[in-house]
């Protein structure tokens, strides 16, 4: 017996960062989850799959028109005619109290209840799975202790959306422990809600295989489902399918030592051809590429940001492929300390290292500061690590960042 376990599809999900980037094809954009999950329901069909199931969280949430439930439904559909039934538990982003659209789906589609626990058995492969659904899009009680006993000479799988016992990522919902999964008597438990593939050890294998498609910079690397092969004995292989159609990576440029512009573009060129050998040639790679390290330029690399991203832009399209996309640059380099301190004699730079020395300027700065920072929206501390620093009260880098661009202008002035 085998069947495909997915969870975490998030069907329609738009892909963060990419919004603005123009150079990007649309249709990708805009379609990559429901691109990776037509490979599932394609992998599905060349496997012969038994059956399906989807532990929550195969919406994003309520649909903005109901073209979302009709692709879902021609998949299923397609499943229907292969003789592949598909068992599907609601989550928080697409609990009952989320959706308020629905659509007649094929009756190959067996949904989970959400007032109580429910079970389906296929008797063909003596199997019995039970799970219970979201009602409401945050529940925070243990909702694996009211699942039933496993019903015996069957198969049992247990098909739960839960955090397990807390995932720093991830809302608390549905908490419960491990040993308790364990000891629950199910010979299988498909578990959804934390996006990262885990098979956790122990007697009875709880598997996350983590979502289908990664969706920004937070979820890197392969996305995708699992085929799980059973014998007599139980479960026999776990195996990942690999179905995202494209990936995020971040990668960071090491620049301490460079003294001029051309060796910050020979590193970033070796940092892009390195990403080229490393990832699959199937899917395109979006990169976001972080300098870091003590460098000389510093104050150059911050004031020409928008510059150097063109250039990165321009070494992609040299390198002949449409695989790398930018998501970001970032600046995160630093001014060696030796050089924070302008030349001997330069009134201007020495004012500022004083200030940067003296606390009480420091306290002022922060308060006058303050009221920038209560109006800007969090996430900027992520797009601008100025915004991070400044939140976290750290302004002696500030300062030397803001040293730095005044000994380069100095210099480009002399």
């Amino acid at each position: 017996m085998r069947f495909i376990h997915a969870a975490d599809i998030h069907l329609d999900s738009p892909l963060k960062g990419l919004g603005s980037y123009e150079e990007l094809p649309a249709d990708v954009v805009r379609g990559a989850t429901r691109a990776a999950f037509t490979r599932l329901v394609d992998e599905a069909l060349a496997q012969n799959v038994d059956f399906m199931v989807i532990a929550g969280d195969l919406y994003d949430g309520d649909w903005k028109d109901h073209n979302t439930g009709l692709y879902f439904a021609r998949q299923m559909g397609r499943l229907r005619n292969g003789g592949i039934p598909v068992y599907v538990l609601h989550g928080n982003h697409d609990a009952d109290s989320v959706m308020t659209r629905n659509l007649v789906l094929p009756d190959n589609v067996h949904v989970f209840r959400s007032s109580r626990p429910s079970t389906f058995v296929l008797d063909t492969h003596k199997v019995a799975l039970h799970g219970h659904s979201f009602a409401q899009a945050a529940v925070t009680e243990n909702l694996a202790a009211g699942y039933p006993d496993p019903l015996p000479g069957h198969f049992n799988i247990g098909v739960l959306h839960t955090a397990l016992e807390g995932s720093a990522q991830h809302a608390n919902y549905a908490p419960c422990s491990l040993s308790q999964l364990h000891a629950r008597g199910y010979q299988y438990w498909a578990l959804g809600h934390v996006h990262e593939f885990c098979v956790h050890p122990g007697p009875v294998p709880v598997v996350f295989p983590g979502n289908l498609q990664g969706r920004h910079i937070r979820e890197q690397g392969a996305r995708g489902a699992v085929l799980v092969t059973c014998n007599e004995t139980g479960v026999a292989s776990i195996d990942r399918l690999e179905v995202d159609v494209l990936r995020w990576h971040g990668m960071e440029i090491d620049v301490t030592g460079c003294t001029a512009m051309p060796d910050v573009h020979s590193r970033l060129r070796q940092g892009l051809e390195q990403a080229m050998e490393q990832h699959a040639a199937d899917r395109p790679v979006v990169l976001r590429i972080t300098l870091r390290g003590d460098c000389a330029l510093h104050g150059e690399l911050v004031g020409s940001s928008a510059q150097l991203r063109a250039d990165v832009l321009a070494m992609m399209a040299a390198l002949g492929t449409e695989r790398l996309w930018l998501e970001k640059l970032r600046i995160a380099t630093r001014l060696p300390r030796q050089a924070a301190v302008g030349p001997a004699g330069d009134d201007l730079t020495a004012l500022l290292a004083e200030a940067a020395a003296d606390p009480e300027f420091l306290q002022d700065l922060q308060r006058g500061l303050q009221p920038l920072l209560d109006k800007s929206p969090y996430e900027l501390a992520e797009q601008v690590p100025a915004f991070g620093a400044l939140r976290n009260a750290e302004l002696t880098d500030l300062l030397a960042d803001a040293i730095a661009a005044v000994q380069m202008r100095l210099e480009k002035g002399a």
